[in-house]
């Protein structure tokens, strides 16, 4: 039987900028797929297995594969995928090209960061956990590499900015489109969240060279979370704008609000990032009132993402009733559950729930007290970064790649099967933490596997131990079938752009921005953006003040 051939075809012709993202894009999921060979470890060891000593002497302690699946997951291929979508989205909505040079720019030196800072997190030289938290201290390399990489997304945000002013020079008078819209606010806000964490680099790169003899915890502790809960938004905002932008279409449906749309981004923007105290609630050296602002402040960031959950669950019924679907809830089995992105994004939205019900916990003044640095926390956040963050980034690679090379997925029924198996290995091991950190108040960040005398405090909460094997076990099988999806997809040699998307699925929308009061009002990102501004000075200024002009430095230590 004569195999057809294809002609070859560059689908980069026309548009550099899919080069870049498929680069970009599969970088993060090259550094999402070594940090997630560490996550059965984790939960082996909430299971009361310990793996570690069989990794020597690749792999020295718990610790450093702490650190390594903290840092690649949390940060790396966040931030690559974020500069993968919200650089090519509002590329290919308006029509215009970004500045190739400096695109290339931003991948050479995200890619050159990381190399730097992988180094020492290799050999045991950096394993400070993804916090950095002060006294623990690293190699220089680590910090100089990691302040290049979060680095490459300042030039993320110029092109964008830079594409924005063209076009509204091009189209004055005229409403953003939707898609553009969001990547703006998203990186003007990630600029002003970057901040805390741009600093506190430099305090720990001259510590690493030995310019200063120490630096303060509380400091750099409250350095870190002044970007370590905006970060949260960093990561779950491209999920949220590919809701809004590709879901609907690909569900067969229509987005029912453009103007509510943007008013999340907007919301987003202006109460991301005064926020950070809630988690420095046991922190002495700031006072109960500044953790109460942040607390108020916390629950306002909230609102955006009830808005979201409204409005893309509205879209989806809209999706599941023209696809035939009757009554009450009939919409839902109108879905189309067998579309792998689609269907990323449903179970994903279904675990984000709980998470975000957690969050209000987390974020409360009183009831924080009772999770604080238990097995709560990571259960937590492995719903939001874990499963939604995570799940959509998948959905996504599904028709992204394909879109991006020119070649048509692989092995379509693994990629539903990788996609039903995290969402039930991540629920799993989620309801397990949340139990074991709330009844039993086990440690987050703790080897407990390790300890006898952990083991025997602990030996009440087994069950829960177990599933977390169990949980294990269902990740490290749903990776597997993932990334080979998608790492067969993109180094086949087959070419058939008849069977993939020629271009985004943007969605129409019902409601249009067009002769909208609340579209008009929010168009005035840069005030907005000055609004920002203030909230943050407001909530962090009298604070930082106190802090840096009263600082307790303290020696570097290294514990692992």
């Amino acid at each position: 039987m004569a195999v057809k051939s294809f002609p070859k075809i560059d689908v980069y012709t026309g548009a550099p900028e899919k080069k870049y993202a498929l680069y970009m894009m599969m970088l993060g999921f090259a550094a999402l797929a070594l940090g997630t060979l560490f996550g059965p470890l984790q939960a082996f060891n909430y299971g009361g297995l310990d793996l570690y000593p069989l990794l020597k002497p690749v792999f020295q302690n718990y610790y450093q594969g702490l650190s390594l699946h903290g840092v690649l997951n949390a940060i790396v291929f966040t931030q690559l995928f974020a500069q993968a979508i919200m650089v090519y989205l509002p590329a290919r909505e308006l029509g215009l090209r970004p500045n190739m040079t400096l695109a290339w720019v931003s991948f050479w030196m995200a890619l050159g960061g990381l190399l730097l800072a992988a180094v020492p997190l290799l050999l045991n030289e950096a394993s400070v956990l993804y916090t950095f938290y002060a006294p623990l201290k690293a190699h220089w390399a680590f910090y100089v590499g990691a302040a290049i990489f979060v680095l490459s997304s300042y030039v993320s945000i110029y092109l964008v900015l830079e594409m924005w002013a063209r076009w509204r020079k091009a189209n004055p008078g005229k409403i953003t489109p939707l898609a553009t819209f969001m990547a703006v606010t998203f990186w003007l806000m990630w600029f002003l969240a970057s901040l805390g964490l741009v600093v506190e680099a430099l305090f720990l790169i001259a510590w690493s060279f030995g310019l200063v003899a120490g630096v303060d915890p509380l400091l750099m502790r409250t350095l870190f979370w002044y970007t370590g809960h905006p970060i949260v938004y960093f990561w779950l905002l491209p999920a949220y704008t590919l809701a809004y932008i590709t879901l609907p279409k690909l569900a067969g449906g229509k987005l029912v609000s453009d103007p509510l749309s943007r008013l999340v981004f907007i919301l987003f923007l202006l109460f991301s990032v005064p926020v950070g105290f809630h988690h420095q609630f046991s922190d002495p050296g700031i006072a109960p009132y500044w953790k109460m602002i942040h607390t108020v402040l916390t629950m306002f960031v909230a609102v955006p993402s009830l808005i979201t959950a409204f409005t893309i669950a509205a879209s989806l019924e809209v999706a599941g009733r023209a696809n035939g679907g009757k009554g009450l809830l009939g919409w839902i089995g109108a879905l189309p559950w067998n579309n792998p992105t689609v269907l990323a994004f449903l179970l994903g939205f279904l675990a984000f729930i709980p998470g975000g019900a957690g969050g209000m916990v987390n974020a409360s003044f009183n009831l924080n007290q009772n999770v604080h640095n238990t097995v709560w926390i990571p259960g937590h956040f492995h719903l939001q970064v874990g499963t939604l963050v995570t799940m959509a980034a998948m959905g996504t690679a599904f028709w992204l790649i394909p879109h991006l090379t020119g070649k048509p997925l692989v092995a379509r029924g693994m990629a539903l099967a990788s996609q039903w198996l995290w969402f039930i290995g991540m629920f799993i091991m989620t309801f397990a933490l949340h139990w074991m950190g709330f009844l039993y108040a086990i440690p987050r960040r703790a080897h407990i596997s390790g300890s006898p005398i952990a083991m025997e405090a602990y030996k009440e909460s087994s069950a829960w131990m177990v599933l977390n094997i169990v949980s294990g076990i269902i990740l490290l099988i749903a990776a597997i079938l993932f990334f080979y999806v998608i790492f067969a997809t993109a180094l086949q040699n087959r070419r058939d752009p008849s069977q993939v998307m020629a271009e985004v699925p943007f969605t129409q929308v019902i409601s249009k921005p067009e002769g909208s009061s609340l579209a008009l009002l929010t168009e005035r990102v840069w005030f907005w953006f000055g609004i920002a501004v203030v909230l943050v000075l407001l909530a962090y200024g009298p604070v930082l003040f106190q802090m840096f002009t009263n600082m307790n430095p303290v020696p570097g230590q290294r514990l692992w």
